[in-house]
């Protein structure tokens, strides 16, 4: 998946009107979304079509899917049916859980990203101590796209190291959560910003002076 500006709008909002608006603002500067349980609880899954027919956007849907085989199936078919051009799931279910995302989205013709590492400091208590076993499965696996730290780019940097070069991994936690986004792009493909955008009091500034932070 190619990132217009290598930026991924984080759209953690709760009304289809205000998300389709804050769209229209960012338009020309972006190409690419992630959407979660957010929006989609609130306004349904038709949010996602509501934003590719308005927007032509990339949606990538963070439901952080994280079940049994069966079920993460079903939740990806229902999502992909839906027009998300990818979804994150979780990797510390294991190899079948994952496996049953992966095989979905080659059924649907459309992209996974697996989830290694979260950016918050509650990530360190569980999920820091696998996350590089996650790593390895997912390369393993033969899956391409990663999500990794910008909180903790010693750890990002690894990731990278595990995964290849040839890999994509996207980026979470730059601005509120304190990741640097021009650091971030040494390791990273994409950054996942949201708050620091949505919640700005003017969000083209916030986003110009992000772009501006990475040439």
């Amino acid at each position: 998946m190619k990132v217009k500006n290598n930026i991924i709008l984080a759209l953690d909002l709760t009304n289809l009107y205000d998300t389709l608006t804050l769209c229209g603002k960012l338009k020309d500067k972006i190409d690419t979304v992630k959407i979660g349980y957010p929006l989609t609880l609130a306004e349904g899954t038709e949010s996602i079509m509501a934003i590719k027919e308005n927007f032509n956007f990339n949606v990538i849907c963070d439901y952080k899917v994280a079940d049994i085989p069966a079920t993460n199936s079903k939740i990806c078919d229902i999502t992909y049916g839906a027009g998300a051009d990818a979804i994150i799931c979780h990797g510390f279910v294991g190899p079948d859980s994952v496996e049953a995302c992966l095989n979905s989205s080659i059924n649907h013709e459309k992209e996974l990203f697996l989830l290694t590492e979260m950016s918050h400091p509650g990530a360190l208590k569980f999920i820091q101590k696998d996350a590089f076993e996650i790593a390895e499965m997912g390369r393993d696996m033969n899956i391409t796209n990663f999500v990794a730290p910008s909180t903790r780019l010693d750890r990002l940097e690894e990731i990278r190291n595990i995964v290849g070069p040839d890999a994509n991994i996207i980026s979470p936690g730059v601005g509120t959560q304190g990741g640097d986004p021009k650091e971030t792009l040494k390791y990273a493909d994409s950054l996942i910003i949201g708050r620091s955008i949505y919640e700005a009091d003017n969000p083209k500034e916030a986003l110009d002076t992000i772009l501006k932070s990475i040439i």
